[in-house]
């Protein structure tokens, strides 16, 4: 690649990595945020909530919108939104303004992801392979590294600092993108609304947000029980709403034809949804055990956090030589039982066991992880058609953020109004449960995966 490539590579890396970061760093924030604002975990919860919620849906809709406005475009409004919710995002007077601000932050890195990918294909004519494999490794880099940097920056200033040390990152990529990534060409905006499914967007987001809301007030103890229930059963009105509309519609935002059509794809997005459920109830509960129930520090639990983006990083390339040679299911199934393993380990956990036991829990999923992150994406290659790879891979996004809404939803519904050592058992448990399931999932995609669609 020549000196041009490498700077292009770079503009895209520094800003694609914004997202997985914020989306990791936040893990060891939540206890900070909850004692700042004098909430309960149920209603801090949401700042995890907001973003995956509000990425889901921005990045399939800003994907279609950069065919028209063009993606050097999108991906510098991107940058701008980031920056202006990454320097406002501190000021928040309120926590429904910082929630605000993580919507937004998550708009404007779901922009900068949705296009940055597409960027190097078009404009990489060389060692593309090379190039795509070095931007996930910002990717997945910054996922590992987010709790541990979230954790030094809490413990040396405080949580504000998760959002301004964005800033850097933004003006560099700013600066790389303006100068070489090529302009686009003139495109028209003629069709834009007719492209984008805008009902089907309102119906699924609002109808996500009533029934998480409804659900999450289980345990809410504010004595509005029955508006809760209400606002929760519409929200699954509109879901089911949502699901007609979508088969309906010549241009839907989810397809969900696509599960009807292509058994063994629906298939793969089902586990996804699962094991995004086990890592993430596991990636967002690990760090509220370790501060709220064994007193450990920010930057100490940043510190152990490491072991699990470290060993997911390092299993990765090795994942890939392995898949290669015989299919993704071995690896697949190896990685549900890491998940069983870990999940039980949890189980085994006290109020006083040593922080290595912890660490030997991370790395399980950490490894696991690194299994799934490459076996998963060669299942999908293997059980959709090619002439319907992008409307594939926006599914496999779709999964994978309703697999981590779904994990903060069962922690929030299993902690209530507080994170507590017994409330932490039981979460060992039900994951527990839910790794045998997956385990048993993977014998059966032996069948799925074995109708390959040519």
């Amino acid at each position: 690649m020549n000196a041009r490539s490498w700077w292009l590579m770079m503009s895209v890396g520094l800003g694609i990595m914004l997202n997985p970061l914020n989306s990791s760093m936040v893990s060891v924030a939540i206890p900070r945020l909850q004692e700042d604002f004098r909430l309960n975990y149920t209603v801090v919860s949401w700042i995890i909530f907001s973003f995956y919620i509000a990425s889901a849906i921005a990045q399939p809709v800003l994907g279609r919108a950069s065919d028209l406005f063009g993606r050097r475009k999108i991906f510098l409004a991107g940058l701008l939104v980031s920056f202006l919710a990454s320097l406002f995002a501190p000021l928040s007077p309120s926590f429904g303004w910082l929630v605000v601000f993580r919507v937004v932050q998550s708009i404007g890195t779901s922009m900068i992801v949705a296009v940055g990918m597409a960027i190097v294909r078009i404009h990489m004519t060389e060692k593309q392979a090379t190039a795509l494999s070095i931007l996930s490794i910002f990717l997945s880099g910054a996922a590992a590294i987010g709790p541990f940097v979230g954790g030094l920056l809490i413990h040396w200033w405080d949580w504000h600092a998760i959002f301004l040390v964005n800033i850097p990152f933004v003006i560099a990529s700013s600066i790389l993108a303006w100068k070489v990534i090529p302009k686009d060409e003139a495109s028209s905006t003629q069709g834009l609304v007719k492209n984008i499914d805008i009902p089907g967007i309102l119906l699924f987001a609002m109808g996500l947000v009533g029934l998480l809301y409804g659900l999450l007030s289980i345990n809410s103890s504010h004595g509005h029980l029955g508006m809760d229930a209400m606002i929760g059963l519409a929200g699954l009105l509109m879901l089911i709403l949502f699901v007609r509309h979508e088969l309906r519609t010549t241009t839907p935002f989810i397809p969900l034809r696509v599960f009807a059509q292509y058994p063994a794809l629906t298939w793969v997005n089902i586990q996804f949804i699962v094991v995004n459920l086990l890592f993430y109830s596991l990636f967002f509960g690990i760090p509220s055990y370790l501060q709220l129930v064994r007193q450990i520090s920010d930057y100490h639990t940043g510190i152990l956090m490491l072991s699990l983006g470290l060993c997911s990083v390092a299993v990765s390339p090795i994942a890939g030589r392995w898949i290669e040679r015989s299919g993704p299911r071995p690896a697949l199934i190896t990685a549900a039982c890491l998940m069983a393993i870990g999940s039980i380990w949890l189980v085994t956990l006290n109020e006083s066991s040593p922080v290595v036991s912890v660490c030997l829990a991370l790395a399980a999923f950490g490894i696991s992880n690194g299994l799934n992150s490459v076996g998963m994406q060669a299942a999908l290659f293997q059980s959709s058609p090619k002439e319907m790879a992008g409307v594939a891979a926006g599914l496999f996004n779709t999964s994978r953020y309703m697999g981590t809404i779904l994990s903060s939803l069962l922690i929030g519904i299993i902690m209530g109004n507080a994170f507590s050592f017994e409330g932490f058992r039981i979460l060992g448990v039900m994951l527990t449960i839910i790794a045998i399931g997956l385990v048993l999932m993977n014998w059966r995609f032996k069948e799925s995966t074995q109708r390959q669609v040519n």
